[in-house]
């Protein structure tokens, strides 16, 4: 197993995601996963604790959940639309209105004995042999080819995660600017846009605080 999971890691990167389940330890039931580009700023046991819903296996930010501040993301990256290829017969059979908002597997909480129980692992990798078969989804289209099954297993299937605890789409453009309680507020920060903050200088403007990363004047 260990084998596949590193090679995992030189792919997609949301296809590891498939494997977190099984990767679990026996005493831990829930599965808190992280993209290595986020900072958190909350106690990361309110995360864990988020009470899923009957039958959700795991819970996601919803693109819906986007603040005002992130007008400048494409409308096509927070729907459906943006990640499955429409074009392609068997997608449109799924029944998935193409406007319905997607979510974001950066940060996410799963149960790891839902997980089991729903079989979600191999229902993720029947849909990624799909793709190699029929080629259903396309690297041009945004989160490449693993995105696509994430969002076909769960769709309408999830818990949302308050959109305080992933705060997302930051350094797209390094003259973005947010309001000081925007920062202040937010448990957890996505930088999962180019420019971010620790590689770019000319992104750097916030200094470290007591209440986490504000603004400098």
């Amino acid at each position: 197993m260990g084998s596949i999971f590193c090679s995992l890691l030189k792919v997609d990167k949301p296809i590891y995601l498939f494997y977190l389940p099984l990767l679990a330890t026996e005493n831990h039931e829930r599965i808190v996963y992280l993209d290595d580009d986020v900072i958190v700023q909350g106690d990361i046991q309110e995360l864990y604790n988020i009470k899923l819903k009957t039958g959700h296996a795991a819970a996601f930010a919803s693109d819906c959940d986007l603040p005002p501040t992130h007008k400048m993301v494409c409308l096509s990256q927070t729907t459906y639309m943006g990640f499955l290829d429409y074009r392609k017969e068997e997608v449109r059979e799924l029944g998935i209105n193409p406007s319905d908002c997607s979510f974001n597997p950066g940060v996410f909480v799963g149960d790891r004995g839902e997980c089991k129980k729903q079989k979600i692992t191999k229902r993720l990798e029947k849909w990624m042999a799909k793709n190699v078969r029929e080629n259903l989804y396309s690297r041009a289209m945004a989160g490449g080819v693993a995105m696509p099954p994430m969002l076909i297993v769960f769709h309408d299937k999830y818990t949302t995660i308050d959109p305080l605890w992933h705060v997302r789409h930051l350094g797209w453009s390094p003259d973005t600017s947010y309001p000081r309680s925007f920062l202040k507020d937010a448990r957890l920060l996505h930088w999962n846009g180019r420019f971010k903050p620790w590689n770019y200088p000319p992104v750097s403007i916030w200094t470290s605080g007591r209440n986490g990363l504000s603004q400098t004047p």
